[in-house]
């Protein structure tokens, strides 16, 4: 019997999971490790952080098989001599094939008190809590979210529409929100935070946090309750392997996705290096072709992946408004918004 173990249900975790049992066979046992019993559609967190879509609507079942055990608990760490994957109140797990689809946490660049006194949206317990603290403030106190980019902007925009009692500002180092990303589409986006009352400020160099105060430099920035969404790291875990990594901590692998010096163990998502940013469909894309390659190397063949291609970027700027950027091409307004709907349903019904 041939053991699948795929840590993490994510996007890539999923992808790897419904691709595999598609044609599953008879002598392999597939696992899925997580601490939840649900997926968490977590490009739609920062809606459940602002309160405009409950809790269950941006959760999908994992998927049923004969052939697939879910395993829930903490995963404590990986033993990759002795093919072991060690998980909370849990007999180690063997593994013949073990898939590494953990995704991110917060990276605080080594700010003082800023894993203290701000609170995140890269899972879905933490994005619960956030959300609490978020409705819990009064009528016209004061939102600040750290980082102008995606994360930043749909939550910022969403919430606008969800409380037009709050303050909303965004404090970035940059230049303007978005800035990773054409002038056009800059200029968009500031300028529907300027019609919406949503204050931007750019250079903001954060050298620590307290409770209810964002000291940039000699400034102190008084806030109620802080977001942060200025950067992400591949997990603890992963952290903490002594293993070849790239310039962001994540894991070098191979063409197929594999660890080279560790043999049918596979990095997708935000732990992979990769020469893209981190997004749920880079995740998905590289859980389906890791997926091909263990299959063909179920028939003792050799795989052959081509280039992943990316479709480009979606946003949105609350219910009615978005932006995108399919290659070099700027997608602004209505249409946009539209066709991030679109993905969102058909994640849900894929996956579901």
């Amino acid at each position: 019997m041939s053991k699948v173990v795929v840590l993490g249900g994510g996007y890539g975790g999923q992808m790897v999971i419904q691709e595999l049992i598609e044609h599953l066979p008879a002598d392999v046992q597939l696992f899925l490790v997580d601490r939840m019993p649900y997926q968490g559609l977590k490009t739609e967190y920062y809606a459940l952080a602002a309160g405009t879509v409950a809790d269950l609507e941006i959760r999908v079942n994992f998927p049923a098989h004969p052939q697939l055990q879910m395993v829930y608990g903490n995963i404590l760490d990986v033993d990759l001599e002795n093919k072991l994957v060690h998980i909370s109140e849990q007999e180690p797990l063997s593994y013949d094939s073990l898939v590494i689809a953990l995704g991110c946490t917060d990276n605080h660049h080594g700010i003082l008190g800023a894993a203290d006194y701000s609170c995140s949206i890269q899972s879905l317990s933490a994005t619960r809590r956030t959300f609490q603290q978020i409705n819990d403030i009064r009528p016209y106190g004061q939102l600040s979210i750290v980082g102008g980019g995606l994360s930043g902007v749909e939550i910022a925009a969403e919430l606008r529409e969800a409380r037009s009692d709050i303050n909303i500002r965004i404090l970035d180092r940059g230049n303007s929100v978005m800035s990773a990303f054409p002038g056009k589409l800059q200029q968009y986006v500031a300028d529907w935070f300027r019609q919406h009352d949503v204050e931007m400020r750019s250079h903001i160099g954060i050298t620590a946090l307290e409770n209810g105060v964002i000291h940039n430099g000699n400034e102190s920035i008084i806030t109620d309750v802080t977001v942060w969404t200025a950067g992400i790291q591949p997990v603890e875990l992963v952290q903490k392997m002594s293993l070849p990594k790239d310039a962001q901590g994540r894991l070098i692998v191979n063409e197929w996705h594999e660890l080279p010096d560790a043999q049918h163990v596979y990095v997708i998502g935000d732990c992979s290096s990769q020469p893209f940013s981190p997004s749920a469909q880079l995740a998905g894309a590289q859980g389906k072709q890791v997926a091909e390659v263990i299959r063909t190397r179920w028939d003792n063949k050799e795989p052959k992946l081509p280039r992943i291609k990316l479709k480009g970027v979606l946003g949105s700027l609350g219910k009615k408004a978005g932006f995108g950027l399919m290659g070099a091409t700027p997608l602004l307004g209505r249409i946009p918004r539209m066709l991030k709907s679109g993905v969102l349903w058909k994640s849900k019904r894929h996956f579901g």
